[in-house]
């Protein structure tokens, strides 16, 4: 029997054998957060003074985000400015 294995909060990472280019990751690979699927690219960068180096980490959701439902909002009727010069108003 297969033994069940909960993911939530790991992930996994290996060398990239698709790099084809210089800005291509070095390494890729996915992770779960909180229950939310992402993708994970590194890229290997050595320190500036030299003394080592280091993945830089990129991730992004393997589904984008639910588009937030937009409100619906009924204008407002327009109301008309009154006339400064209406002969209505003035009292004489």
């Amino acid at each position: 029997m297969a033994q069940q294995f909960d993911n939530v909060n790991r992930g996994i990472i290996s060398k990239n054998t698709r790099k084809e280019l210089e800005t291509h990751p070095d390494i890729r690979g996915q992770i779960n957060v909180d229950g939310v699927d992402f993708w994970v690219d590194g890229w290997l960068k050595q320190r500036n003074d030299g003394t080592g180096s280091f993945y830089s980490l990129s991730i992004k959701p393997k589904s984008p985000p639910a588009a937030p439902a937009k409100p619906v909002h009924k204008a407002a009727p327009k109301q008309m400015a009154a006339d400064p010069f209406d002969d209505q108003e003035i009292p004489f």
